[in-house]
């Protein structure tokens, strides 16, 4: 079975799910809920409490843990029977484009060597081996998912705007430089944590990130004209400034095409087409098109 798993910092996204990347974990069963698995003795629980931001995820138990959560996930919706027997897997999994050398290695290792792999999820036994795994660049993955339209282009920068992260690279007639890539702490929970702070500091409130995101999207108008305004404000100067860092950096984005991804890009697009300062650019608006270009990436590599 062929699966793909993109391990965001905020989201864990495979074919058909996405969900937060947070668990709690207990030494007994909980008494009640859904998504409940059992591994190595221990219980885990889906949780909307992020991980903290990690760069080096091979060395956070956790994030195998969330990756047995999508896989069974992932079986479940393919209408397959657990207890039949051992699944054989090929996992295709992803990392930033800055990190991708020096650690796709040790995270394609983090998966494959575990042998035979056993737990339980919602009162089923599984049965895994993870036989292969394979990295492949974030950012770079998505854009193969629109790969007709990109390669006439000289210079294409794609962004793809994440929780914790904003990663880029360019491309050059739909092939990657990766040596003009990085990854940036200027993702969306950054946002959220200055909007908390601004509006905590001015009107004494406490917003979610639910709220911020009702706001940004208009898709909520009880709230004060103040708080909105504050939100506003700063969602648009968070836009400006990620433009500002990548131009000190020679990327000047009212030059060549550019592709925006991830679920920042989509809950910031307004902002961003109104930025002005940002030339031609599309969305790639599916949330899961690492996913799917992982497993197009990784179809190329078997060819």
């Amino acid at each position: 079975m062929l699966l793909s798993i993109d391990h965001g910092n905020r989201q864990m996204k495979s074919s058909h799910f996405v969900f937060t990347s947070g668990l709690t974990e207990s030494d007994t069963k909980p008494p009640f809920g859904d998504d409940i698995l059992r591994y190595n003795n221990k219980y885990y629980t889906l949780s909307e409490k992020r991980i903290p931001y990690t760069r080096r995820k091979h060395e956070d138990e956790r994030f195998f843990i969330l990756t047995l959560f999508a896989i069974a996930k992932e079986i479940e919706a393919a209408g397959m029977n657990p207890a039949a027997g051992l699944i054989r897997l090929t996992l295709c999994c992803g990392l930033p484009p800055a990190h991708f050398g020096a650690q796709y290695k040790a995270f394609e290792t983090f998966f494959k060597n575990r042998g035979l792999i056993r737990f339980i999820y919602n009162n089923k036994t599984y049965s895994i081996q993870i036989e292969n795994s394979m990295c492949f660049p974030q950012a770079v993955a998505a854009a193969m998912t629109v790969f007709g339209q990109i390669k006439q282009y000289s210079r294409c920068t794609v962004i793809d705007l994440g929780g914790y992260t904003a990663d880029y690279v360019q491309m050059q007639k739909g092939k990657a430089d990766f040596s003009v890539c990085d990854s940036l702490e200027h993702g969306v929970i950054i946002l959220y944590n200055d909007i908390f702070k601004k509006v905590n500091s001015d009107l004494d409130i406490t917003l979610s990130e639910t709220d911020i995101d009702a706001i940004i999207l208009n898709h909520d108008n009880d709230f004060p004209f103040q708080i909105k305004t504050i939100v506003y404000n700063m969602t648009a100067a968070f836009v400006e400034n990620l433009v500002g860092i990548l131009r000190e950096r020679g990327i000047d984005l009212r030059i060549g095409k550019t592709i925006f991804i991830g679920g920042g890009s989509i809950l910031l697009r307004k902002y961003i087409d109104t930025c002005g300062k940002i030339g031609p650019h599309i969305f790639i608006e599916d949330i899961n098109a690492n996913v799917k270009g992982y497993e197009l990436m990784y179809q190329l590599h078997r060819r």
